[in-house]
């Protein structure tokens, strides 16, 4: 799954800290949201990070995956 954000991108010294937990550039933001989205894609063995987007209109996509589900016995 991708989510594609149209702007200016990511700076290079938030990039580093974009997953910190508390860290934010918004006034009103708490700095959770990003952090616990990865820990929850993480914790069922997926990954998640963000791409600089070259082509037109620019900006920044954030991308997860996670594993396909294996078939288990019906219950």
């Amino acid at each position: 799954m991708g989510q594609h954000l149209c702007g200016p991108g990511i700076p290079p010294e938030v990039g580093r800290q974009l997953y910190t937990p508390f860290f934010t550039t918004r006034a009103e933001g708490m700095g959770l949201g990003l952090s616990l989205c990865r820990t929850v894609v993480e914790q069922h063995g997926g990954a998640m990070d963000y791409f600089k987007r070259e082509a037109a209109p620019g900006g920044t996509e954030f991308r997860f995956t996670l594993p396909a589900a294996s078939a288990g016995p019906e219950s």
